[in-house]
């Protein structure tokens, strides 16, 4: 229950501070590993162009949605859809929330890795003369090791979202001014190093378009997903800060400088690596392809070890690189964590108690990512973590369902605004020109062009999230399907087989199948018990409170929205009302209830 000594409300300072906390949840680990791996194994600047394009057709009409949603409901992920989408629905946001948590699981192992190879290359164990795939081996191989620094990276997150929003803020502003200054002082070391040679060939490749590439379909899929995951378009992050974003804060403008500066930070993280790699490299495009772990943690640190300038240069460059992937991993990780606090401190929970258990739970359920199922590659001899690798493959993918739901509520809003429309009008059946006048509009209407936007939204944002992200999703999803199925080493539909399709469908069916269920007994309602007796026969339903955080100056109705109406959907620190009427029609008093 809601705690009378809490504040009734949290925000960002301003809009400075907003930015700071998006940039840092969308820039993590994939814009600096996974980005270059993608642009070696994809033309170059050949895949920089779907890139570009899809920034632009997904990520950022996406995160203003998000904005939108969470700037207007004020709750976390399943609150927003309860709102949104009304009561039946608040298990999609359960979903959002559960997949960054999941993947949290394991990101907190990688953040710990990353950790590790920083404080090892400060004291100069990733040097000209240390074999990086032992380096490697040994630390994978030892769970103690891996827990150690996991603890670390989990620790450090708790202990940066503890206060709340103006907490988050500041050590975002820290980490992300620290990651410009180390990514374009390694970017600078990175060109002389591919300049020493006189054919700056890293820089050229990155930016030489390819046409043979633009015209493979996997390119242009390549480039949709890198640009879905790398923004973290409809994984919930920015739902989640909007809900501290103060009520004259424009969605369109924060949504379009924080994909713009991620996907800058990428350029440069890209340039650095390439130029380096090439600069060094006989076979510059097998070493940056080789896969995420392999070109970090085995292929850069021999790449940085050969920088000119001597040992003092080598050791500044893998140390900067390393230090700027830790704070990437870190900010990452804290917007992951706050995700899914924001949802327990919606629900009454107080603060400290839900990072804490948050926290506590990541950790744990990162213990398998770990230590368990290191294998060796029979061919090259490098240790890889496999039930890591199958966790990032149920859930990596799960993320575009999140994205589909968004784009859902927006629809099911549209249509409730039309049906509205009709009623008022005494018009009955379906005409598909007053539909688009009259339904598909009123989002952007009523939660993006509100009047402190300073740029104003057109028609082209309805074309894509009504036509063009549903296209989108199809494709990329088919695409992914479609290589499980027919490039699987084995047979895709064993669910034995960690690199195949039925894990997937078995996990997913699962997680979904349990949050419906729960959507009644545990997202909605909550259920207590008659007298205090722990048998079921006396157990009963009450609706749940949901608590909205409403900084001052920011309160506008929800009535309007299908779940808005709801009573028990109150602003923090609000009364609940004192009775509720249950699903016998009966009418109860609420335990909660204060006056």
């Amino acid at each position: 229950m809601q705690p009378k000594d809490e504040p009734t409300s949290d925000e960002f300072s301003g809009r400075l501070g907003l930015i700071f906390a998006t940039i840092g949840a969308a820039i993590g680990t994939g814009n600096i590993w996974r980005f270059p791996r993608m642009v070696g194994a994809n033309g170059g600047g050949s895949f920089l162009v779907p890139w570009l394009i899809f920034l632009f057709l997904w990520s950022i009409p996406l995160i203003i949605a998000e904005f939108a949603l969470g700037k207007r409901s004020r709750t976390g992920t399943v609150g927003t859809f309860r709102i949104f989408a009304g009561n039946k629905f608040a298990w999609m946001g359960l979903w959002t929330a559960w997949i960054s948590t999941a993947i949290g699981f394991y990101y907190a192992v990688v953040t710990g890795w990353c950790i590790n190879y920083f404080q090892t290359a400060i004291r100069g164990g990733l040097g000209s003369e240390v074999d990086t795939v032992q380096v490697w081996n040994d630390f994978l191989q030892d769970p103690y090791q891996v827990i150690f620094f996991q603890l670390i990276a989990v620790i450090i997150t708790m202990a940066a979202i503890w206060k709340g929003a103006k907490a988050i803020e500041k050590v975002n502003v820290t980490l992300m001014v620290s990651l410009f200054i180390l990514l374009f002082a390694a970017l600078f070391l990175s060109f002389i190093m591919d300049l020493d040679d006189g054919s700056l060939d890293g820089f050229i490749y990155m930016f030489s378009i390819q046409p043979g590439y633009l015209s493979q379909p996997e390119t242009w899929i390549n480039g949709l997903s890198q640009s879905a995951w790398s923004c973290s378009a409809g994984m919930g992050m920015a739902i989640t800060y909007s809900v501290y974003m103060r009520k004259d804060e424009d969605t369109t403008l924060n949504a379009a400088t924080m994909c713009l500066a991620n996907n800058s930070i990428s350029i440069i993280a890209g340039l650095t690596v390439m130029m380096a790699v090439f600069s060094v490299s006989d076979d510059p495009l097998a070493a940056v392809s080789g896969g995420s772990s392999a070109i970090t943690f085995l292929v850069l640190p021999e790449v940085f070890a050969q920088a000119p300038g001597g040992p003092v240069v080598q050791l500044l460059m893998v140390t900067m690189f390393f230090l700027a992937l830790s704070f990437a991993a870190l900010t990452s990780m804290i917007s992951t964590v706050e995700l899914c606090v924001r949802n327990f401190v919606d629900h009454g929970i107080e603060r400290q108690k839900a990072v804490g258990f948050t926290t506590l739970a990541i950790f744990l359920f990162g213990l398998p990512s770990a230590g368990l199922w290191i294998l060796v590659d029979s061919d090259s001899g490098v240790a890889f973590p496999q039930f890591l690798e199958v966790q990032d493959h149920i859930w990596g993918y799960g993320l575009m369902f999140s994205g589909l739901f968004i784009a859902y509520s927006i629809w099911k809003y549209g249509w409730s605004q039309y049906r509205a429309w009709q009623d008022e009008n005494d018009i009955t059946g379906f005409n598909f020109r007053e539909y688009l006048d009259n339904g598909v509009s009123p989002f952007r209407d009523d939660f993006i062009n509100t009047g402190d936007n300073d740029w104003w939204i057109g028609r082209w944002w309805d074309y894509i999230m009504y036509l063009g992200f549903p296209l989108m999703f199809g494709v990329l999803m088919l695409s992914y399907f479609s290589d499980l199925i027919f490039n699987a080493q084995h047979n895709p539909w064993d669910p034995t087989n960690p690199d195949g399709i039925m894990i997937i469908l078995l996990f997913w069916g699962v997680t979904a199948g349990l949050f419906i269920s729960m959507n009644k007994y545990i997202l909605i309602n909550r259920v207590t018990s008659r007298n205090g007796s722990f048998w079921p026969s006396n157990w009963e339903l009450e609706p749940r409170p949901l608590y909205r955080n409403v900084p001052a100056g920011a309160e506008v109705s929800i009535e309007a929205l299908p779940g808005g109406t709801d009573p028990f959907i109150v602003e923090a620190g609000g009364n609940l009302p004192e009775t509720f009427v249950n699903e016998y029609g009966e009418t109860k008093n609420h335990t909660l209830h204060t006056q």
